[in-house]
């Protein structure tokens, strides 16, 4: 029997539709179980999450849904943001993937008056104006459980993406996912002899600050007499001025750090919110300072409790006596004195302090310590007891002032490897002998940024009493709280790199062309005021010769007119020349992605094409 004959043609069209069958399976198959697999190409891994984060969402307990509110419409105009919008949901897919299903993700456009609308302010996000046509611009998250967690509001909010802090985005998300995890406020301790936490007994009321932390935290007492240990559940310690501790309570505190605790230590070379008499009833003296020596000693850090921080540069404008005056000791720090590449300080603008000190490191140490708030450079420092002498006249802190052009430290991070204090005490059961090699301490050389005079003011509002706040030194405190709350892989999220990036042989060029225009105008301003000397030189000849001065006068007038016009041409050739630079490196650039890219890949093709036709016709 003759076998039916196959041709050629019928076998392509059939290996075409086999290819094309596998071609569909393999597809599905990998968006259903190569679903998480990705590569970060980016030159920073922008895209891959940190271990910390990872660590996160892994060990969620319980599902969460996370709501993007972008107003698409409203932002057509505004690329920036339309781009960082981009950034921010590729990043939340990223976390989505990682998830396997604990985490789920919805984007919604809240078109004005709409449901949606409603339900973005209601969930606490900001939004701000400048859309299309006078729109809000709704741009952040809100973060749920699923299901609700009965008989309590789990719910949280970044109120707005500013890409001003995009180093610190997969933070922020990270610390939402985190905070949502939770099932109850983190706990903290307050260890101070000041009344931060007011006096119901008098009907004082607890500082700012406190009220701050308590609509956040569970903030719990502690008594510095009777503390032997600090209890594991106190997630943060804000221990402030501290002065003749027991050494029980400085054991505790050393151990509480080792086993690795966080402790926030303020302290001051003048507490002037500290109501103690300078000479008591016995006789003994109090200075008003606060010191931690035995535990500074064996972490390795430099404290002068007797020296104050001048800053005539930073001086706070204060009333004395019916008058104005800049204080020396009393500093408002700006964005220039702040760590805005740590996510404490990132996003404050201003940190007011008092009569502050300063630490630095022991010679011999090996820990680092990290600023978050240090003076200007036109700082020195004085000590203690001369600021309290010019109480009455701060100007004269400003006599024979002298700079030492040294950016002091006011508060710091300070990380590493620390000892204990109680080195006799090895050997006794539960003994630490020193930390973990990441341990950290936050130290603040001031008491006096905590104090509501600062930072904000109480006014009358319908008759109830309303904070107005003019310095972010709550927000600080809060910031620095939240953050060392978290947990330890929390922590460990650093700044990541921004997703802009700039044309640096652009720039190269533009700063050379600037630098070029700064000379030639500064060329010409020194011969404008030359010929304007020559004019007025030329003046007091009037009476004499008024026609011979007015051929002078018209002589260099026209001399400068023509110089004038000569200078910009030479402008105008700076400014061609830098426009032919760029635009000569944007065709180089097109032609390497248009022309050259695809020409040598079309070359390689032909290559390859040609190779496997050889290889072909040689097996014949």
């Amino acid at each position: 029997m003759r076998r039916p004959h196959i041709g050629r043609r019928t076998v392509l069209v059939a290996a075409l539709v086999a290819l094309t069958l596998a071609f569909i399976g393999v597809t599905l198959a990998s968006s259903r179980w190569l679903r998480a697999a990705r590569i970060d190409l980016t030159a920073d891994h922008l895209y891959t999450l940190t271990a910390g984060t990872q660590h996160i969402i892994d060990g969620l307990h319980r599902p969460l849904k996370l709501t993007l509110y972008f107003s698409d419409h409203a932002t057509r105009d505004l690329p920036q943001l339309r781009s960082y919008e981009q950034r921010v949901r590729e990043m939340l897919q990223e976390m989505v993937a990682r998830s396997r299903g604990r985490i789920r993700l919805q984007v919604i456009d809240p078109v004005p008056y709409s449901d949606d609308e409603a339900s973005a302010e209601g969930g606490g996000l900001t939004p701000i104006n400048g859309g299309s046509n006078g729109e809000r611009v709704f741009f952040g998250l809100v973060g749920g459980t699923m299901p609700p967690v009965e008989g309590e509001e789990r719910s949280l909010s970044i109120p707005f993406f500013d890409p001003a802090r995009e180093t610190f985005l997969e933070y922020d998300i990270a610390k939402l996912l985190y905070e949502l995890d939770q099932p109850s406020k983190p706990h903290i301790g307050l260890l101070s002899p000041l009344p931060l936490a007011g006096n119901p007994a008098i009907g004082a009321a607890p500082w700012a600050v406190v009220q701050q932390l308590e609509q956040l935290f569970d903030v719990r007492t502690l008594d510095a007499g009777s503390l032997t240990r600090v209890g594991a559940d106190i997630q943060v310690l804000l221990l402030v001025h501290p002065k003749r501790l027991p050494d029980a309570a400085v054991y505790a505190l050393d151990q509480y750090v080792l086993r690795g605790g966080h402790l926030v230590v303020f302290v001051d070379p003048d507490a002037e919110l500290d109501t103690t008499p300078y000479v008591d009833s016995n006789g003994l003296t109090d200075d008003h300072n606060s010191n931690l020596p035995r535990l500074f000693a064996a972490w390795g850090v430099a404290f002068d409790p007797r020296s104050v921080v001048l800053d005539r540069s930073r001086a706070l404008q204060i009333e004395l006596a019916g008058s104005s005056l800049n204080h020396p000791a009393m500093l408002g720090l700006g964005p220039q004195e702040l760590n805005h590449n740590d996510v404490v300080t990132a996003s404050l603008q201003r940190i007011n302090v008092s009569t502050a000190g300063s630490f630095d490191l022991l010679p011999d140490t090996q820990n680092r310590l990290l600023p978050l708030i240090q003076s200007s450079a036109e700082a020195e420092k004085v000590p203690a007891q001369r600021v309290l002498e010019a109480a009455s006249d701060p100007t004269t802190l400003l006599q024979g002032y002298r700079p030492d052009n040294q950016h002091y430290v006011i508060a710091a991070r300070l990380r590493g490897t620390l000892r204990s204090a109680f080195p006799q005490r090895a050997g006794t059961p539960g003994h630490l002998a020193q930390s973990s090699a990441d341990a950290e301490v936050v130290l603040v050389a001031d008491t006096d940024l905590l104090s509501d005079r600062l930072w904000v003011e109480t006014q009358s509002f319908l008759g109830q009493p309303m904070l107005s706040v003019f310095a972010n030194n709550g927000d600080f405190v809060t910031n620095l709280v939240d953050n060392l709350s978290g947990s330890s892989a929390l922590l460990s999220i650093r700044g990541r790199s921004a997703s802009q990036r700039p044309f640096t042989r652009v720039r190269a060029l533009q700063a050379a062309a600037d630098q070029k225009f700064l000379l030639k105008k500064q060329e010409l301003e020194r011969e404008l005021a030359e010929t304007r000397q020559r004019l007025d030189e030329l003046q007091p000849a009037k009476g004499g010769r008024p026609n011979a001065t007015s051929a002078q006068q018209k002589s260099e007038i026209e001399q400068f007119q023509q110089r004038r016009l000569a200078i910009n041409k030479e402008l105008r050739d700076v400014q061609h020349q830098l426009n032919a630079e760029i635009d000569a490196l944007g065709l180089r650039l097109k032609v390497i992605n248009i022309v050259l890219v695809p020409a040598l890949v079309t070359l390689i093709g032909l290559l390859y094409g040609w190779r496997r036709v050889r290889q072909s016709r040689s097996r014949r």
